[in-house]
């Protein structure tokens, strides 16, 4: 079973070359921005809820620094009023 994954993992070297380097971005500027750098609860959920509302962050902020965010952004506001 495991020389099966492993060569499963041999034969996609590159896809997870390109995967990893997607995925790290994220991580690594949550850590930046938000000095998320340990997890401050000791539970496995309650990392799990930590790192959902880091990752709905930084995608809030992402989604907002681009014009059709900010025009989502404006259209959320105007429907509250």
């Amino acid at each position: 079973m495991i020389g099966a994954m492993q060569d499963r993992l041999d034969s996609a070297l590159r896809a997870m070359i390109v995967h990893r380097a997607a995925v790290e971005h994220p991580f690594g500027t949550i850590k930046a921005w938000m000095g998320a750098t340990h997890f401050k609860p000791g539970t496995l959920d309650e990392a799990r809820t930590e790192i959902s509302l880091y990752v709905l962050v930084y995608n809030l902020k992402w989604a907002l620094a681009i014009p059709a965010g900010r025009q989502w952004l404006d259209l959320m506001v105007a429907g509250c009023h």
